[in-house]
């Protein structure tokens, strides 16, 4: 039997719809939601992903300006730039389009966002709240991976979750996140052994290590729930996750597509943060 496919594209617009309304309740109490988008240089898959974030701000009545800066601006001036809008008021979320170039130390420019204001939820402190169990923003595909799961009616306490990849943005944080779902957690990386042994009892399994289909259906066990965090182009220009699809559509229970699964989560989670961090702003309960 084929798995049942996790629509990303569907249950990101059903969240979308959510905000839309809590951004209308918001303003009749003269609150707007304000996101700063800060964009160095020309890497042209960033400037889509702004455009994409900016489109999505406009959809939903949440302010928005975008900071195109030259690729050549001093690690000074864009710090500048981010002690400026941690002071405005108008501005709830702070976001830096990664990745920077060279010349910039891109922790140092993380470090710099205030923590109430960071709607990646990269920051050190946010980091630790997450870690400990705290209240946080929480970084954006790893709480679109718990929604994916949780919306598509999987419990996912007691359950064993297998994440593959260890990255700070994505392996590390969807890890503590399950844990704190109250799912047993393993974490598989480049020098774990046994990996195709671990994966394969998972109820739940991650994978997000960049690497076009490197896991098939050897990996996962009957019925399991895989979601796919990568994205990769293949040499004929198509788009690929880390997961074989096709391999896997029969022994999987779920199963997230790329493109149209976790992709499209990533956004939506991006403007409830933004959301969020408005209400705390101002008091509101979140």
């Amino acid at each position: 039997m084929s798995a049942s496919i996790i629509e990303g594209k569907k249950i990101s617009d059903l969240i979308r719809v959510e905000l839309k309304d809590e951004v209308v309740a918001l303003r009749e109490r003269q609150v707007v939601p304000g996101l700063a988008v800060i964009l160095v240089g020309e890497d042209p898959a960033s400037k889509v992903y702004v455009g994409s974030k900016e489109k999505a701000c406009q959809q939903l009545g949440i302010y928005s300006e975008v900071h195109r800066l030259p690729g050549d601006t001093s690690e000074a001036d864009l710090l500048e730039l981010i002690a400026k809008l941690n002071g405005q008021g108008s501005i709830n979320g702070i976001l830096v389009q990664l990745p920077l170039p060279e010349h910039i130390n891109e922790k140092a420019v993380i470090d710099a966002i205030s923590v109430e204001k960071d709607v990646d939820g990269f920051h050190p402190e946010s980091v630790g709240n997450l870690t400990i169990g705290d209240d946080s923003l929480l970084p954006c595909t790893p709480a679109g991976v718990i929604e994916l799961i949780k919306r598509s009616g999987v419990a996912i306490a007691g359950k064993h979750a297998v994440v593959i990849g260890r990255s700070n943005i994505v392996g590390k944080p969807v890890a503590m996140l399950l844990l704190r779902e109250n799912a047993t957690v393993t974490i598989c990386h480049s020098r774990t052994a046994n990996m195709e042994e671990l994966a394969k009892q998972a109820d739940i399994l991650v994978v997000a290590i960049g690497k076009a289909k490197a896991i098939d259906s050897k990996y996962v066990k009957p019925g399991a729930v895989v979601i796919d965090v990568g994205i990769n182009r293949l040499p004929d220009g198509k788009l690929a996750g880390d997961v074989d699809y096709e391999d896997c559509l029969e022994t999987a229970g779920y199963i997230t597509p790329v493109p149209g699964g976790v992709g499209p989560m990533t956004i939506t989670m991006l403007l409830q943060n933004t959301v969020a961090a408005a209400k705390r702003a101002h008091g509101i309960e979140v």
